[in-house]
């Protein structure tokens, strides 16, 4: 119970924005990993506003990869988008771990003007050869 009540904290807690003019169009950068989901808040120059991880808002451990990490990190994003008073967000998407579709989700609930949608996961061309598959 303690580690929701930090996460809630976090979450309501102010993030410092480093912005001195207004902004209508960021972008949201989601990295999904299998290990964590970081997502990070820049304006159209690519300068970043805010950013934050699963860790730092408050998961532990393998807590880190669930979808419902990701989402709550989404939501701290989505609060200082709507502190900067931005009107519309792209957002890429990058990795494939289990909190893509779920922090993409949350930023339309939240009440964000989504203009696109764009993975930007890097495919090799045969590059290096993959890790070897579980089997369980």
């Amino acid at each position: 119970m303690k580690e929701k009540e930090k996460v809630d904290s976090t979450i309501n807690k102010e993030v410092r924005v480093k912005v001195s003019r207004r902004i209508f169009v960021g972008r949201v950068y989601i990295s999904s990993s299998y290990n964590n989901t970081i997502i990070t808040l820049t304006d159209d120059k690519g300068q970043v506003l805010a950013s934050k991880s699963a860790g730092a808002v408050g998961f532990k451990g393998t807590k880190k990869s669930t979808s419902f990490a990701a989402s709550r990190v989404s939501e701290t994003i989505a609060n200082v988008c709507k502190k900067l008073a931005m009107e519309k967000i792209e957002v890429f998407i990058k990795g494939i771990g289990a909190g893509r579709e779920s922090s993409v989700r949350t930023l339309v609930n939240q009440g964000l003007n989504v203009i696109s949608i764009k993975d930007v996961t890097p495919i090799p061309h045969n590059g290096c050869r993959p890790k070897k598959v579980r089997r369980v």
